[in-house]
């Protein structure tokens, strides 16, 4: 089992930038996808939003209303994942959560999540 940390979440004007990071530790094996995604307010846990997803190799992909806005980067040495997030708008308030998955095998780890409120 993975275990996954995430910080750096809070309150930003919009227009401002806030970077996310995510530990990973424990049983990690590759290759695999690191990956954020975004709980809306008001939405469940399984109407969470994919932001981002960092694969081993360098492959990353973006969700569309982040696409230009938002950098996954990762350091393998530090098994962190970040997430920058710029030009913030209020709809990408939410709770984000880190998201750890095995390529080869069958199972996924979340974190607890950290609250990004984007507002005046």
């Amino acid at each position: 089992q993975v275990q996954l940390v995430e910080s750096g979440g809070g309150l930003v004007m919009p227009g401002g930038s806030l970077e996310l990071a995510c530990e990973a530790s424990g049983g990690i094996t590759s290759p695999n996808a690191m990956a954020w995604y975004r709980q809306a307010p008001g939405n469940q846990r399984d109407q969470r939003e994919l932001v981002a997803v960092s694969y081993t190799g360098g492959v990353t992909k973006y969700g569309d209303s982040v696409a230009g806005r938002f950098t996954i980067s990762r350091d393998y040495a530090k098994t962190t994942v970040y997430l920058q997030m710029n030009q913030l708008a209020p709809d990408d308030t939410g709770v984000y959560y880190c998201n750890f998955r095995p390529l080869t095998l069958d199972f996924e780890s979340w974190g607890q999540g950290t609250q990004v409120t984007v507002a005046s």
